[in-house]
């Protein structure tokens, strides 16, 4: 396994724990008293949700295009 496809799998599984942290922190009382109110999550927990979604994308992108270009 090269090292990019590596990576791509380590950034997979960053991105699956920080997703699910966010979506657990959705449910905080935190969270449900600003979505009452202001209907959106605060800007942690979207953070968290966004962050982990365009990690676990990147490393899938790193797997399956990392050494495409690049070999000789």
């Amino acid at each position: 396994m090269n090292t990019q496809r590596l990576v791509g799998v380590i950034l997979v599984v960053i991105g699956i724990v920080v997703l699910i942290m966010g979506l657990n922190a959705s449910h905080s009382v935190a969270d449900q008293v600003s979505n009452t109110f202001t209907g959106s999550f605060t800007k942690a927990t979207t953070w968290y949700i966004v962050g982990g979604i365009a990690s676990a994308l990147l490393g899938v992108l790193l797997m399956l295009f990392g050494m495409r270009g690049s070999r000789a």
